[in-house]
C-alpha cells in the first residue's frame, strides 16, 4: 500500500508539471497608457499568443514609471516611447538590448475655435502663442513618454516651466485618457499621440490644431529586463515577445490596427 501510495504521489506529481510550467508561461510588460488605452494590445496580444502560447500582463503606465517598475524587477520587458531614456535603462544595466518596434506622432488637441490660434504645423510657435495666453493647456505631469516630449518642445520654445507656468497651465498627474477627458471638460488644449486620440469618443469640442511638425515624431521601442540585475526575470519569454514584435508576423499585426479605416501605428522594426 504505501509503495502505491508512493507511485500515486510520483505520479500526481509528474501530472503536475505541465500544469505547473502552463500556468507560468506568462510574462508582465510594462508599458505606456497610450499603448494600452488606444487598443492596440487588444488587437496585438492575443495574436501574439496565439503565436506563442504567451500570456502578457500588461501594466499601463507612462513610460518614466514603467521603466523604473522594470528597474525594480517587477516586469520582465518593457514597451515604451522615450528613446533618450530607454537608451539610458540600456546603459545602466537593466535592459539587454533596445529595439525600435513602431511609431506615429504627437499632435496639439484644443478647442474647435482656436481662441489662441494655434492651428497649423508648428509645435514650438504653438505653444510659445498659448504661453502668451489664458487658453488653458493639460499637462500630463506624470514622466510618461508624452509629458517627457512635451517638456522638450516648452523647452525647445524657449519658455521656461520650471520659472513660471503659463496663465492656465495644469498638470494632472494622469495617463493620456484622463488628459483628454480633462481637456474636453475644460475646452483646454492637451499634447497627445494621435492613436490614443483616434481612439478617444469624448471630445467634446476638440479637435486637431497642431499636426505634421517633424518634431512630433513618436518612436516606440521594447527592452527585455536584463536577468543579470534580475534573475528572477522571464527572459526567454520576454525575448519571445520581443523578437515576435519585430518579426514580419508582429509588424503586419501592428499595421493592421485601425480604427475608422485610419492606422494609428507604423511598424518600423530594423530602421
Amino acid at each position: 500500500m504505501a509503495w502505491g501510495l508512493a507511485w500515486a504521489l510520483i505520479g500526481g506529481g509528474f501530472g503536475l508539471v505541465p500544469a505547473a510550467q502552463a500556468q507560468q508561461r506568462h510574462i508582465v510588460m510594462a508599458s505606456t497608457t497610450s499603448t494600452e488605452q488606444s487598443g492596440l494590445f487588444g488587437h496585438l496580444l492575443p495574436a501574439f499568443k496565439a503565436a506563442t502560447g504567451i500570456d502578457v500582463r500588461v501594466v499601463a503606465l507612462g513610460t518614466g514609471q514603467a521603466l523604473d517598475m522594470a528597474r525594480r524587477g517587477d516586469a520582465d520587458v518593457v514597451f515604451v516611447h522615450d528613446q533618450a531614456a530607454e537608451e539610458k535603462f540600456v546603459a545602466d544595466g537593466f535592459g539587454l538590448k533596445r529595439q525600435a518596434v513602431m511609431y506615429n506622432d504627437f499632435i496639439v488637441v484644443g478647442p474647435k475655435a482656436d481662441p489662441a490660434a494655434v492651428k497649423g504645423g508648428d509645435v514650438l510657435g504653438a505653444l510659445k502663442k498659448l504661453a502668451g495666453s489664458p487658453a488653458g493647456f493639460i499637462s500630463r505631469g506624470d514622466k510618461s513618454g508624452t509629458h517627457a516630449a512635451e517638456l522638450r518642445y516648452w523647452k525647445a520654445a524657449g519658455i521656461d516651466l520650471a520659472a513660471t507656468k503659463p496663465a492656465g497651465y495644469k498638470e494632472c498627474g494622469c495617463g493620456m485618457g484622463p488628459a483628454l477627458n480633462m481637456a474636453a471638460s475644460l475646452n483646454a488644449h492637451v499634447l497627445a499621440d494621435r492613436g490614443t486620440w483616434l481612439s478617444f469618443k469624448n471630445r467634446g469640442e476638440l479637435a486637431v490644431l497642431v499636426e505634421g511638425d517633424t518634431r512630433l515624431f513618436n518612436q516606440y521601442g521594447v527592452i527585455v529586463v536584463n536577468p543579470a540585475r534580475h534573475p528572477h526575470v522571464k527572459q526567454a519569454l520576454a525575448q519571445q515577445f520581443a523578437d515576435w514584435v519585430v518579426s514580419p508576423a508582429g509588424q503586419a499585426s501592428i499595421a493592421a490596427y485601425k480604427i475608422g479605416g485610419e492606422q494609428l501605428f507604423f511598424p518600423n522594426a530594423g530602421k
